[in-house]
């Protein structure tokens, strides 16, 4: 990123929050959560210790 490609702080009226404007060459807000939600499977394996700790939650997940 050069000099002049800076981003800016947006402010948005009547909220508390601001936005930083999007740079060329990356991804906007809602692709960037595309990607965070895509669920992929996992690899499978033989190992039955690795299987379980893939299918188990701690209990701060629930």
């Amino acid at each position: 990123m050069t000099g002049d490609e800076r981003q800016h702080v947006e402010r948005i009226p009547g909220s508390r929050r601001a936005r930083l404007t999007r740079v060329e060459g990356t991804l906007d807000d809602s692709d960037a959560e595309a990607t965070l939600r895509d669920d992929e499977p996992e690899p499978e394996t033989t190992d039955p210790v690795v299987a379980r700790l893939r299918r188990e939650k701690p209990p701060h997940y629930s």
